[in-house]
Protein backbone atom coordinates (compact mmCIF):
# COMPACT_ATOMS: atom_id res chain seq x y z
CA UNK A 1 0.00 0.00 0.00
CA UNK A 2 2.70 2.42 -1.10
CA UNK A 3 2.04 6.15 -1.11
CA UNK A 4 2.29 7.85 -4.51
CA UNK A 5 3.56 11.41 -4.82
CA UNK A 6 1.02 13.20 -7.02
CA UNK A 7 2.31 16.78 -6.59
CA UNK A 8 5.83 17.76 -5.57
CA UNK A 9 4.27 20.89 -4.11
CA UNK A 10 7.01 21.71 -1.58
CA UNK A 11 4.38 23.43 0.56
CA UNK A 12 5.58 25.04 3.75
CA UNK A 13 2.39 23.83 5.44
CA UNK A 14 0.08 21.96 3.08
CA UNK A 15 -3.36 21.48 4.61
CA UNK A 16 -7.11 21.03 4.10
CA UNK A 17 -7.36 18.77 1.03
CA UNK A 18 -10.87 18.66 -0.47
CA UNK A 19 -11.91 16.50 -3.42
CA UNK A 20 -14.25 18.11 -6.00
CA UNK A 21 -15.87 15.28 -7.98
CA UNK A 22 -17.37 17.37 -10.80
CA UNK A 23 -13.89 18.71 -11.59
CA UNK A 24 -12.09 15.42 -10.91
CA UNK A 25 -9.69 17.59 -8.95
CA UNK A 26 -8.15 18.03 -5.52
CA UNK A 27 -7.93 21.43 -3.83
CA UNK A 28 -5.80 22.22 -0.80
CA UNK A 29 -3.94 25.14 0.82
CA UNK A 30 -0.44 26.20 1.77
CA UNK A 31 -1.06 28.13 4.98
CA UNK A 32 1.87 30.60 5.27
CA UNK A 33 1.98 31.16 1.51
CA UNK A 34 -1.69 32.14 1.49
CA UNK A 35 -2.22 29.86 -1.50
CA UNK A 36 -5.26 27.95 -2.71
CA UNK A 37 -4.06 25.13 -4.95
CA UNK A 38 -5.72 22.73 -7.39
CA UNK A 39 -4.51 19.50 -9.01
CA UNK A 40 -6.40 17.99 -11.92
CA UNK A 41 -6.46 14.19 -11.77
CA UNK A 42 -7.24 14.12 -15.49
CA UNK A 43 -4.43 16.33 -16.80
CA UNK A 44 -2.04 16.65 -13.87
CA UNK A 45 -2.22 20.43 -14.20
CA UNK A 46 -1.50 22.46 -11.07
CA UNK A 47 -3.18 25.83 -10.51
CA UNK A 48 -2.74 28.28 -7.62
CA UNK A 49 -4.41 31.44 -6.35
CA UNK A 50 -3.05 33.93 -3.82
CA UNK A 51 -5.20 34.97 -0.86
CA UNK A 52 -4.94 38.26 1.08
CA UNK A 53 -4.17 36.51 4.39
CA UNK A 54 -2.71 33.21 5.50
CA UNK A 55 -5.16 30.53 4.40
CA UNK A 56 -5.77 27.70 6.86
CA UNK A 57 -8.82 25.67 5.81
CA UNK A 58 -11.46 25.49 3.09
CA UNK A 59 -14.91 24.06 2.45
CA UNK A 60 -16.91 24.14 -0.74
CA UNK A 61 -19.85 26.54 -0.86
CA UNK A 62 -23.26 25.33 -1.98
CA UNK A 63 -23.46 28.20 -4.50
CA UNK A 64 -19.94 27.72 -5.86
CA UNK A 65 -16.53 28.85 -4.75
CA UNK A 66 -15.23 28.31 -1.24
CA UNK A 67 -15.60 29.31 2.37
CA UNK A 68 -12.23 29.70 4.04
CA UNK A 69 -10.79 30.13 7.51
CA UNK A 70 -7.94 32.65 7.37
CA UNK A 71 -6.16 34.90 9.85
CA UNK A 72 -8.94 37.27 10.84
CA UNK A 73 -12.00 35.10 10.28
CA UNK A 74 -14.13 33.45 7.61
CA UNK A 75 -14.15 34.50 3.95
CA UNK A 76 -15.82 33.61 0.64
CA UNK A 77 -13.32 32.84 -2.10
CA UNK A 78 -13.96 32.73 -5.84
CA UNK A 79 -10.95 31.51 -7.87
CA UNK A 80 -10.99 32.66 -11.49
CA UNK A 81 -9.64 30.92 -14.58
CA UNK A 82 -7.27 33.82 -15.23
CA UNK A 83 -5.46 33.18 -11.95
CA UNK A 84 -7.17 35.96 -10.01
CA UNK A 85 -9.15 35.36 -6.84
CA UNK A 86 -12.07 37.33 -5.40
CA UNK A 87 -12.34 37.32 -1.60
CA UNK A 88 -15.16 38.59 0.58
CA UNK A 89 -15.09 38.69 4.40
CA UNK A 90 -18.02 36.87 5.97
CA UNK A 91 -17.45 36.98 9.72
CA UNK A 92 -14.46 37.91 11.83
CA UNK A 93 -13.20 36.50 15.09
CA UNK A 94 -11.79 38.39 18.06
CA UNK A 95 -8.56 36.61 18.89
CA UNK A 96 -7.21 36.49 22.43
CA UNK A 97 -3.86 37.72 21.06
CA UNK A 98 -2.75 39.56 17.95
CA UNK A 99 -0.40 36.76 16.82
CA UNK A 100 -3.11 34.22 16.02
CA UNK A 101 -4.82 32.69 13.00
CA UNK A 102 -7.42 30.07 12.27
CA UNK A 103 -6.16 26.53 11.77
CA UNK A 104 -7.92 23.25 10.97
CA UNK A 105 -11.57 23.37 9.88
CA UNK A 106 -14.37 21.61 8.04
CA UNK A 107 -18.16 21.49 7.69
CA UNK A 108 -20.46 19.34 9.77
CA UNK A 109 -22.93 17.11 7.90
CA UNK A 110 -25.49 19.95 7.92
CA UNK A 111 -23.16 22.48 6.26
CA UNK A 112 -22.01 24.54 9.25
CA UNK A 113 -18.34 25.45 8.98
CA UNK A 114 -16.15 24.91 12.04
CA UNK A 115 -12.56 26.10 12.55
CA UNK A 116 -10.20 26.46 15.48
CA UNK A 117 -7.66 29.20 16.23
CA UNK A 118 -4.06 29.01 17.44
CA UNK A 119 -1.08 31.18 18.28
CA UNK A 120 1.38 31.30 15.38
CA UNK A 121 4.30 30.28 17.59
CA UNK A 122 3.54 26.79 18.92
CA UNK A 123 6.50 27.18 21.26
CA UNK A 124 4.53 29.79 23.22
CA UNK A 125 2.46 26.92 24.67
CA UNK A 126 -0.51 29.29 24.88
CA UNK A 127 -3.83 27.58 25.59
CA UNK A 128 -5.89 30.39 24.07
CA UNK A 129 -7.06 28.49 20.98
CA UNK A 130 -10.79 28.61 20.36
CA UNK A 131 -13.25 26.66 18.24
CA UNK A 132 -15.68 28.75 16.20
CA UNK A 133 -18.76 27.82 14.19
CA UNK A 134 -19.89 29.74 11.14
CA UNK A 135 -23.35 29.07 9.76
CA UNK A 136 -25.78 30.67 7.35
CA UNK A 137 -26.37 34.37 7.70
CA UNK A 138 -23.96 35.08 10.55
CA UNK A 139 -22.13 38.38 10.45
CA UNK A 140 -19.96 40.26 12.91
CA UNK A 141 -17.67 38.62 15.46
CA UNK A 142 -18.35 34.95 16.11
CA UNK A 143 -18.83 33.54 19.58
CA UNK A 144 -16.43 30.95 20.96
CA UNK A 145 -17.97 27.48 21.08
CA UNK A 146 -15.10 25.68 22.82
CA UNK A 147 -11.83 27.08 24.13
CA UNK A 148 -8.67 26.30 26.07
CA UNK A 149 -6.75 24.63 23.22
CA UNK A 150 -3.17 25.19 22.11
CA UNK A 151 -3.46 23.80 18.56
CA UNK A 152 -7.03 22.64 17.82
CA UNK A 153 -6.99 20.17 14.98
CA UNK A 154 -8.43 16.93 13.62
CA UNK A 155 -12.05 18.05 13.16
CA UNK A 156 -14.30 15.29 11.88
CA UNK A 157 -17.91 14.12 12.02
CA UNK A 158 -19.34 10.62 12.08
CA UNK A 159 -21.40 9.47 9.07
CA UNK A 160 -24.68 10.24 10.87
CA UNK A 161 -23.28 13.56 12.07
CA UNK A 162 -24.01 12.82 15.72
CA UNK A 163 -20.38 12.53 16.87
CA UNK A 164 -17.82 15.30 16.50
CA UNK A 165 -14.08 14.63 16.78
CA UNK A 166 -11.46 17.20 17.73
CA UNK A 167 -7.78 16.98 18.67
CA UNK A 168 -5.04 19.16 20.08
CA UNK A 169 -1.76 18.66 18.20
CA UNK A 170 0.51 20.33 20.70
CA UNK A 171 3.25 18.09 22.14
CA UNK A 172 2.05 18.91 25.65
CA UNK A 173 -1.48 17.67 24.87
CA UNK A 174 -1.74 15.13 22.02
CA UNK A 175 -5.33 14.15 22.71
CA UNK A 176 -8.29 13.34 20.46
CA UNK A 177 -11.75 13.92 21.91
CA UNK A 178 -15.22 12.80 20.88
CA UNK A 179 -18.35 14.85 21.54
CA UNK A 180 -22.04 14.14 21.24
CA UNK A 181 -23.26 16.47 18.50
CA UNK A 182 -26.78 17.89 18.25
CA UNK A 183 -27.41 18.00 14.51
CA UNK A 184 -30.39 20.35 14.92
CA UNK A 185 -28.54 23.09 16.80
CA UNK A 186 -24.92 22.32 15.90
CA UNK A 187 -23.94 21.99 19.55
CA UNK A 188 -21.23 19.63 20.87
CA UNK A 189 -21.50 18.19 24.39
CA UNK A 190 -20.27 15.33 26.57
CA UNK A 191 -16.60 15.75 25.75
CA UNK A 192 -14.54 12.63 26.41
CA UNK A 193 -11.13 11.24 25.42
CA UNK A 194 -11.44 9.22 22.24
CA UNK A 195 -7.72 8.46 21.75
CA UNK A 196 -4.72 9.42 23.86
CA UNK A 197 -2.13 9.93 21.14
CA UNK A 198 0.65 9.89 23.72
CA UNK A 199 0.15 6.11 23.53
CA UNK A 200 0.70 6.03 19.76
CA UNK A 201 3.31 7.20 17.28
CA UNK A 202 3.06 10.82 16.15
CA UNK A 203 1.09 13.91 17.11
CA UNK A 204 -2.56 14.16 16.00
CA UNK A 205 -3.02 16.50 13.04
CA UNK A 206 -5.74 16.72 10.36
CA UNK A 207 -8.31 13.96 9.98
CA UNK A 208 -11.06 12.36 7.89
CA UNK A 209 -13.90 9.94 8.61
CA UNK A 210 -14.64 7.02 6.28
CA UNK A 211 -17.94 5.39 5.30
CA UNK A 212 -17.53 2.82 8.09
CA UNK A 213 -17.35 5.59 10.67
CA UNK A 214 -13.63 5.08 11.32
CA UNK A 215 -11.45 8.08 12.06
CA UNK A 216 -8.23 8.61 10.07
CA UNK A 217 -5.69 10.94 11.67
CA UNK A 218 -2.37 12.14 10.30
CA UNK A 219 0.40 11.29 12.78
CA UNK A 220 2.69 14.28 12.43
CA UNK A 221 6.38 13.62 13.16
CA UNK A 222 5.83 9.88 12.58
CA UNK A 223 5.09 9.74 8.83
CA UNK A 224 1.93 7.73 9.43
CA UNK A 225 -1.84 7.93 9.02
CA UNK A 226 -3.69 6.00 11.73
CA UNK A 227 -7.18 4.56 11.41
CA UNK A 228 -9.19 4.29 14.63
CA UNK A 229 -12.48 2.44 14.91
CA UNK A 230 -15.49 4.24 16.46
CA UNK A 231 -14.61 2.69 19.82
CA UNK A 232 -11.12 4.20 19.71
CA UNK A 233 -9.17 1.08 18.76
CA UNK A 234 -6.18 1.42 16.41
CA UNK A 235 -7.13 -0.57 13.31
CA UNK A 236 -4.19 0.10 10.96
CA UNK A 237 -1.43 2.57 10.13
CA UNK A 238 -0.34 3.62 6.64
CA UNK A 239 3.07 5.12 5.92
CA UNK A 240 3.94 8.14 3.79
CA UNK A 241 7.53 9.01 2.75
CA UNK A 242 7.63 12.25 4.75
CA UNK A 243 7.89 12.90 8.46
CA UNK A 244 5.11 15.46 8.76
CA UNK A 245 1.79 14.53 7.12
CA UNK A 246 -0.81 17.14 8.00
CA UNK A 247 -4.31 16.23 6.81
CA UNK A 248 -6.03 13.52 4.80
CA UNK A 249 -9.16 13.44 2.64
CA UNK A 250 -10.97 10.84 0.59
CA UNK A 251 -11.34 11.40 -3.12
CA UNK A 252 -11.28 9.88 -6.56
CA UNK A 253 -14.35 8.76 -8.54
CA UNK A 254 -15.23 6.12 -5.92
CA UNK A 255 -13.90 8.01 -2.91
CA UNK A 256 -11.45 5.16 -2.38
CA UNK A 257 -8.24 7.21 -2.58
CA UNK A 258 -6.78 8.85 0.50
CA UNK A 259 -5.03 12.12 -0.32
CA UNK A 260 -2.49 13.45 2.19
CA UNK A 261 -0.86 16.88 2.44
CA UNK A 262 2.38 17.57 4.29
CA UNK A 263 4.84 20.09 5.73
CA UNK A 264 8.23 21.05 4.34
CA UNK A 265 10.29 22.37 7.28
CA UNK A 266 12.19 25.58 6.64
CA UNK A 267 15.51 23.80 7.23
CA UNK A 268 14.82 21.07 4.66
CA UNK A 269 17.07 21.95 1.73
CA UNK A 270 17.43 18.41 0.39
CA UNK A 271 16.49 18.48 -3.32
CA UNK A 272 15.47 14.81 -3.07
CA UNK A 273 13.14 15.41 -0.15
CA UNK A 274 9.44 14.88 -0.81
CA UNK A 275 8.41 16.96 2.22
CA UNK A 276 5.62 19.40 1.45
CA UNK A 277 4.25 17.13 -1.27
CA UNK A 278 0.75 15.76 -1.77
CA UNK A 279 0.36 11.99 -1.74
CA UNK A 280 -2.28 9.41 -2.68
CA UNK A 281 -2.84 6.03 -1.05
CA UNK A 282 -5.27 3.16 -1.60
CA UNK A 283 -6.58 2.55 1.94
CA UNK A 284 -8.97 -0.27 1.04
CA UNK A 285 -12.05 1.58 2.26
CA UNK A 286 -14.33 4.32 0.93
CA UNK A 287 -14.81 7.81 2.24
CA UNK A 288 -17.78 10.15 2.38
CA UNK A 289 -18.49 13.24 0.25
CA UNK A 290 -17.51 16.45 2.01
CA UNK A 291 -20.57 18.59 2.84
CA UNK A 292 -20.94 22.02 1.26
CA UNK A 293 -21.16 25.11 3.44
CA UNK A 294 -24.76 26.29 3.14
CA UNK A 295 -24.36 30.01 3.95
Amino acid sequence: MQAELIVDARNAVGESPVWVPEENALYWVDIPAGALQRWSAETGQLDAWKTPEMLACIARHVDGGWVAGMESGFFRLHPRNDGSLDSEPLAHVVHARTDMRLNDGRCDRQGRFWAGSMVLDMGANAAVGTLYRYSAGQRGPLDARLNGFIVPNGLGFSPDGRTMYLSDSHPQVQQIWAFDYDIETGTPSNRRVFVDMNQHEGRPDGAAVDADGCYWICANDAGLIHRFTPDGRLDRSLAVPVKKPTMCAFGGPRLDTLFVTSIRPADDHDPQSLAGGVFALAPGVNGLPEPHCND
